[in-house]
């Protein structure tokens, strides 16, 4: 019989986490970064008193709010390519609810972390404890059955024992690339103390190796035939080529063939932005540059993209009636939407199988050559926009120009929701794979400032900028005192347009009245005049209100020699957003109304659904 170690179920599941390996670069690493943890009566003494007593292996990290830590988990897992991630714990109720929608941001983006939050009784003695919401039909229910459909793996822990198939299936899911997403553990709060006589196999060091999933031979026989008889080939780089870390196998691909590529907001950085066959960003917020190749494609290499709408202009950009899409993909759910050639396999072991099979064969010279020409007129449309202004409310066009100037390409930037993954997405110059980090899926606001801590924690050398709009600070900024608090340097540039200036736009663009979007529309009986740079220096970062352009140049300059986080405040125009580039994007206006803006922009949008491509 094997021998065993008398543990409660909080103590086994630390233990067990902290024996979790990974291989990095050579060199053995814990797989788990650390745990997020906001403590309360569900969870301070199980999980929290096991916790303690591995701190030292398995470092425990206090944040503000419980969303936030969660998103500064998942971004931590997302900076590291998904090789390494972080664990999230709260009490019951509010605690654990929090932590909800980060969970539908990891499953959205395929990103790994584990919910550990604490849950109700399992024996119902005490109930209804603290925060527990009874369901008057299911004496089974809590509000952690939220987490449920956004989670790859779901699993209440209501026996001791009961953790030591879900903890096997939780890294399992963790670690695979095509089920990757986030876990979630829910502990009943008097199970976490209750102890069991484990087996001491299940706390051996266990290394986990990244799985690399080669193309079936006839899928790949395929996709060749297909881009061998191209006359207008185009890759879509998607996120999973940078988790994959695919770069230079999409670089060879691309080089060899004479293939022109285009980067979804997750697959952004997957080739340097100077590299000549990089046309930057597609779709809705993408360049003139990747859209007119996009229109015009007849063969489609999808290689780790969702297809989502924002990529797909939904589903009217592609206009070649008789294209072909190859879906390049770990996940057979994604490799095969909308009628695609799968092609099921990891992306750095498709590409370079791709690149093998196609030796020799070029795309033609027309194609390639006129692709390189609309690249140098968009970099041009894209300087004049971009370009130094003395106005008194810049665009935020003009602001990611001073941003770029300042900061060059070797930083890390990252953004989230609102107009800047619009303006980023077609402008910003990425350098090596990585250095873009959009939080794009969700479209998460709030995700930014916890989502660049998450990132400093994984790259803790690297400049990292944070570029967030004044309607996302406001929803959650508490993580700048954190990042203060653990001496995680951020660099944080935000742009004060007075209100939701992003959809305010989008309301105007599809007839609606300016309303109950800008602070001024909205209603009120004085206006709000916050001071951020006050209120983010309260938070114990170094701040600053900038009045220019010019002067924000300089205080970014003078940012990067800071010791500590800095916030840098500009005043923007809510109402600018580049012209150039960019596509239409399916937002129903209604049918009927009795405002003549909306009947107009009814009928533009009509016109333009019949762009849509029915069943692709």
């Amino acid at each position: 019989m094997s021998k065993t170690i008398r543990l409660t179920m909080a103590q086994a599941l630390t233990r067990f986490l902290s024996r979790q390996m990974t291989e990095i670069d050579g060199k053995k690493v814990p797989i788990f970064g650390g745990v997020w943890a906001i403590f309360g009566h569900g969870n301070v003494a199980g999980v929290g008193e096991a916790l303690y007593q591995v701190r030292d292996e398995l470092p425990t990290f206090r944040a503000h709010n419980e969303q936030a830590m969660a998103h500064a988990a998942i971004a931590y897992g997302k900076a590291n390519f998904r090789r390494r991630f972080m664990a999230a714990t709260s009490s019951i109720g509010p605690g654990a609810l929090n932590m909800v929608t980060a969970a539908a941001l990891a499953h959205v983006n395929r990103l790994p972390v584990l919910f550990l939050p604490g849950d109700i009784f399992a024996n119902r003695l005490p109930d209804p404890v603290l925060q527990q919401v009874e369901d008057f039909s299911d004496g089974t229910a809590s509000v952690n059955d939220c987490f449920r459909p956004v989670s790859r793996y779901f699993d209440r822990i209501t026996r001791p024992e009961q953790i030591i198939p879900a903890l096997n299936r939780a890294m399992q899911v963790l670690t695979d690339p095509a089920e990757c997403g986030p876990v979630t553990l829910s502990l009943c709060q008097d199970v976490q103390a209750e102890a069991y006589d484990y087996p001491e196999s299940l706390f051996a060091e266990r290394v986990w190796a990244l799985r690399r999933l080669r193309p079936d031979r006839s899928e790949l026989a395929a996709a060749v035939a297909a881009l061998k008889g191209a006359k207008k080939p185009l890759v879509i780089a998607g996120g999973g080529v940078l988790y994959s870390q695919a770069s230079d196998e999409l670089a060879k691909l691309v080089q060899g063939a004479g293939i022109p590529v285009c980067e979804t907001q997750g697959g952004k950085s997957s080739l340097p932005d100077d590299h000549p066959l990089n046309m930057a960003a597609v779709g809705v917020t993408g360049t003139s540059a990747a859209n007119r190749l996009a229109e015009a494609a007849d063969v489609v290499l999808a290689v780790g993209t969702r297809l989502q709408d924002f990529t797909t202009g939904s589903w009217a950009l592609f206009k070649n009636a008789g294209r072909t899409i190859i879906g390049l993909n770990t996940q057979a759910f994604d490799a095969g939407k909308h009628w695609a050639l799968p092609l099921v396999a990891d992306a750095a072991e498709g590409l370079a199988e791709l690149s093998a099979a196609l030796k020799g064969w070029k795309a033609p010279a027309t194609w390639t050559d006129n692709a390189m020409k609309g690249k140098t007129e968009w970099q041009a449309a894209a300087a004049k926009v971009t370009a130094s202004t003395n106005t008194a409310y810049p665009s935020d066009a003009q602001v990611i120009g001073a941003v770029q100037r300042a900061m060059g390409s070797g930083v890390t930037l990252l953004h989230a929701a609102g107009g800047l993954p619009g303006e980023l997405h077609k402008l910003w110059q990425a350098g090596a794979p990585g250095s873009y980090h959009a939080e794009y899926g969700f479209s998460t606001m709030g995700y930014e400032i916890a989502g660049g801590l998450g990132v400093k924690m994984a790259k803790p050398d690297q400049e990292v900028v944070v570029m967030v709009g004044d309607g996302s600070y406001l929803m959650l900024n508490s993580e700048i005192a954190t990042s203060v608090m653990l001496g995680l340097k951020l660099t944080i540039v935000l742009l004060d347009n007075r209100g939701y200036g992003c959809i305010n736009r989008l309301q105007m663009a599809t007839g609606g009245a300016n309303f109950n979007n800008l602070l001024k529309d909205a209603r009120h009986e004085v206006m709000p005049d916050v001071d951020f740079a006050a209120h983010a220096a309260s938070l114990g970062a170094v701040a600053e209100k900038v009045a220019s352009i010019a002067e924000l140049e300089t205080a970014l300059a003078k940012a990067k020699k800071n010791d500590k986080t800095t916030v840098l405040v500009i005043d923007t125009d809510p109402l600018v957003s580049t012209e150039a580039g960019g596509h239409w994007w399916d937002v129903a206006v209604p049918e009927v109304s009795s405002r003549p803006q909306v009947n107009a922009a009814r009928k533009v949008y009509e016109e333009r659904k019949q762009m849509q491509s029915a069943g692709d």
